[in-house]
C-alpha cells in the first residue's frame, strides 16, 4: 500500500451474521482526506465501518487500513488496531460517573499509558484542540450536546490517530452546533487524519463539500471524487 494511502478495499464483500451486506466495495483513502459516507438506515454504513475497526471480519476480496491487513487480523490485534483510529459516535458514549478528564484518562490507561505528567498533559492537550479548556473538571451532564461530542473528539484524538471514523456524529445536534462540530473535523484532517463521515445530514454536505461514498443497493458507489471541503 502506497504510503499516502490510509485505507484500500479492493472487491470487498462484508457479511454480517452470513448475510451478504455489501459487495465488490472499491476505494482508497489518503492521508489527510476527509470523505463523507452516506446511504439510508440498512443501507450498510455502519456495517462498513465496523469492517473498518475490526469487529466485522473481512473475508473477500484485499482490506487494509493503516498497516493492517484486515483480511488477515487475528483478535488478538484489535486492540492494535483501535490505538491507530479515532471511532466517534452519534450518542458520545462518555462515562457518565467521571468528570471530562477522568473520561480521557480512562482511555489513555486502557491503551497502556501510565506516566501521569505525560498523561496530563496529553489530556490538557486534547481539549485544547477541541476549545474545551476550561471544561476538564466538569461532568458530563454538565455540558451541552455538542460539548460532549467536542469530548469525544478529544477523546479520539488521545492517542494520535492517523484515520478516525465518525458515525453518525452530528445526529443528536442542532444545526449550528452540527455545523460547528464539522468544521473541528475539518481542520482535524487539515493535520494529516484521514477522515470517514458517516452522515444522513444533505444539508451538511451541501454546505461542505467533499468526495462522498454512496452505500446503495448492496453496493457502495463514489460522488464528487475530485471535491475537497470547503470551510464557510
Amino acid at each position: 500500500m502506497h504510503l499516502d494511502i490510509t485505507i484500500s478495499f479492493k472487491d470487498v464483500a462484508i457479511y454480517q451474521d452470513n448475510a451478504l451486506i455489501l459487495s465488490r466495495v472499491n476505494f482508497e483513502v489518503r492521508k489527510g482526506e476527509f470523505i463523507y459516507m452516506m446511504g439510508k438506515t440498512g443501507s450498510g454504513k455502519s456495517s462498513l465501518l465496523e469492517a473498518l475497526y475490526g469487529e466485522i471480519p473481512i473475508t473477500e476480496g484485499e482490506a487494509r487500513i493503516a498497516e493492517f491487513d484486515l483480511k488477515a487480523l487475528k483478535k488478538k490485534q484489535i486492540p492494535a488496531l483501535r490505538r491507530k483510529l479515532g471511532i466517534i459516535f452519534q450518542d458520545f458514549q462518555l462515562l457518565m460517573d467521571r468528570n471530562v478528564k477522568n473520561n480521557l484518562l480512562f482511555v489513555l490507561k486502557a491503551t497502556g499509558w501510565d506516566d501521569k505528567d505525560k498523561m496530563n498533559e496529553r489530556v490538557n492537550d486534547v481539549l485544547d484542540k477541541v476549545g474545551l479548556q476550561t471544561k476538564g473538571f466538569k461532568m458530563p451532564h454538565e455540558l451541552s450536546g455538542g460539548e460532549q461530542q467536542r469530548v469525544a473528539i478529544a477523546r479520539a484524538l488521545l492517542n494520535d490517530p492517523e484515520i478516525i471514523l465518525a458515525d453518525e456524529p452530528t445526529g443528536n445536534l442542532d444545526p449550528d452546533t452540527s455545523e460547528d462540530i464539522l468544521r473541528l473535523l475539518l481542520d482535524i484532517s487539515k493535520t494529516g487524519r484521514s477522515i470517514i463521515v458517516a452522515t444522513h445530514n444533505i444539508l451538511l454536505t451541501q454546505r461542505f463539500p467533499a468526495r462522498t461514498l454512496r452505500c446503495e443497493k448492496g453496493e457502495v458507489t463514489e460522488e464528487n471524487p475530485q471535491s475537497k471541503p470547503t470551510t464557510v
